[in-house]
């Protein structure tokens, strides 16, 4: 089950995390994102930190969970559904920029 901090934000789990969520494989100005994955139901910074964390193989979310909300700004912690994250390039919330190079490890994360 999702765990949230005593504020109702989502916590984030990592290895190095920074406020914003940028973690020790992925730290650049715009790695600003976290995916919940589905086999656990845990926020990670990236799926280098999952699989460093957990003992079992990460479960993309299917085609028709694409309302799930599954993605966080690490910025404002607005979480997001899979379908408002992969069609923009910056948070609908606070406008902070997305990684544009996260498209390429979608397939980690969802199905499309």
């Amino acid at each position: 089950m999702t765990e949230y901090d005593h504020n109702g934000t989502p916590i984030v789990h990592g290895i190095d995390l920074d406020d914003e969520t940028r973690c020790s494989h992925y730290h650049t100005p715009v790695d600003v994102v976290a995916m919940r994955f589905k086999c656990c139901d845990k926020y990670y910074a990236c799926i280098h930190c999952h699989n460093e964390c957990e003992d079992h193989e990460p479960i993309p979310w299917s085609k028709d969970e694409q309302d799930t909300l599954a993605v966080m700004c690490g910025v404002c912690k607005y979480e997001m559904t899979i379908h408002e994250y992969v069609h923009t390039d910056q948070c609908p919330n606070c406008s902070a920029a997305f990684n544009p190079r996260c498209e390429a490890h979608y397939h980690h994360y969802f199905t499309l």
